[in-house]
């Protein structure tokens, strides 16, 4: 399998670390979103959203849409839970990190930390951090509760969370907030086969 995708995105690690955790081997094609190059001809022709990332199969199809690509791989694997409650928990976990979490943590982290700080950008910035503490502290009620999100076990509606989580600081957010999402980080960070966001073994030219 290809991943093309952009090392430092939250996005495509999430896949990274599925695959990782899974055992999965890969190769890592990077694209430099902050010039563009997810914009080029030649990406547009495997995802014409022009968005990393994008998982190219083995059989040579395309699957962009980073929880979708979760989704794909972990079944039948200890990722994916087989009671349908509890898929449709993870389910759940997985719209909320789409809507409430994502566009409200990496936003600010890839504005203040990868892409630079515009007018534009400033003016919302604020807000966004509002909005991100606010996913965060839903997040911390509910992991007071138990160590992981669904089934008190590893599952990908963790993986989701924890890739923009874990560098949430990036994007001005205090973390020391939160001392059950902390401990949660901690967990997944010690879990076999974990590698990190700037991991790039698999990179290919």
């Amino acid at each position: 399998m290809i991943l093309h995708d952009y090392l430092p995105s939250g996005n495509g690690y999430k896949i990274r670390l599925l695959l990782s955790l899974l055992g999965k081997s890969y190769q890592l094609k990077h694209y430099d979103i902050v010039k563009g190059e997810s914009r080029s001809a030649e990406f547009l022709s495997i995802n014409p959203n022009g968005k990393i990332p994008v998982l190219e199969l083995d059989d040579g199809r395309y699957l962009a849409e980073s929880n979708a690509a979760l989704f794909y791989l972990a079944q039948n694997s200890a990722f994916w839970p087989e009671d349908s409650w509890q898929q449709a928990q993870v389910i759940k976990w997985l719209s909320f990190e789409q809507y409430s979490h994502e566009p409200n943590i990496a936003s600010p982290r890839f504005w203040l930390s990868h892409a630079g700080m515009t007018p534009a950008r400033q003016a919302q910035l604020a807000d966004k951090q509002q909005q991100g503490y606010a996913a965060l502290a839903v997040m911390e009620q509910h992991l007071k509760q138990q160590d992981y999100f669904v089934a008190n076990r590893l599952t990908i509606a963790d993986i989701a969370l924890y890739a923009y989580t874990h560098v949430a600081e990036e994007g001005g957010f205090d973390l020391q907030q939160f001392p059950a999402v902390l401990s949660w980080l901690g967990r997944i960070a010690k879990q076999s086969n974990y590698v990190s966001i700037d991991d790039d073994s698999a990179l290919i030219n």
